[in-house]
């Protein structure tokens, strides 16, 4: 079972992240607060999560230079950034929010129901992935427990039914989020990203296919990295 996604809030001002909590609360995930870049990034050392809601003016470290340290580590590089400020110092400003790497920027005061929606596609986008993930693992598992019992691959049948089965479910539901998303022409980094999660769910599928009887062996496997 996938459990609840976890979503990192960042602002230096408590009632903002209160605001923050009460509008996010709805999607039933797991709200962590960070009231620093300093606590975010400690934070980050030990959780993944879906999405980063991230304020731009702190003391300290500042949202910019917060999302810098986060993209330059490799475990944190691909978590979504959303950077919240409460001015517009015009496009330059909107600019350099996007160049540190932000797949959204909002300035304040901003509709809830539209910031909820936002972060809703990206915990959906991560929870797919989450189960690609798991069935990848479940695959790879079964696969060298044969080959310890054996020394040699096996097919089992009733493991690979299983594993289409699963992997059919995850396949209908990002189709069915891809086609929300261009339908509702959402940011171009969720489409993005559902497109990539979409083949990896091809190549795991191929995977499948090719451990069939008669159709290929577990040694052309891909990796699901």
């Amino acid at each position: 079972m996938v459990q609840k996604a976890k979503i990192l809030l960042v602002d230096d001002r408590p009632e903002n992240l209160l605001a923050l909590e009460a509008i996010l609360s709805a999607l039933d995930q797991t709200l962590v607060r960070a009231s620093s870049g300093e606590e975010a990034l400690k934070a980050l050392l030990t959780d993944d999560f879906a999405v980063i809601l991230l304020d731009v003016q702190m003391p300290g470290m500042d949202g910019f230079e917060t999302a810098a340290h986060i993209k330059r580590r490799e475990r944190t590089r691909d978590i979504p950034i959303i950077f919240l400020t409460a001015i517009n110092h015009g496009p330059h400003h909107t600019f350099r929010g996007y160049a540190a790497g932000a797949v959204d920027y909002i300035s304040k005061p901003f509709d809830p129901w539209v910031l909820r929606a936002k972060v809703s596609v990206f915990v959906e986008l991560y929870m797919k992935n989450c189960q690609l993930r798991e069935q990848a693992a479940l695959l790879r598992l079964q696969l060298e427990g044969g080959e310890k019992d054996t020394g040699e691959p096996k097919e089992p049948a009733g493991l690979l039914a299983e594993l289409s089965a699963r992997l059919a479910a995850v396949e209908e539901q990002a189709e069915a989020l891809t086609k929300q998303l261009n339908d509702e022409s959402t940011d171009a980094a969720a489409v993005a990203t559902a497109a990539h999660l979409e083949r990896k769910l091809t190549g795991l599928r191929r995977a499948l296919d090719a451990l069939e009887p008669g159709t290929g062996s577990a040694s052309s496997v891909p990796s699901q990295n």
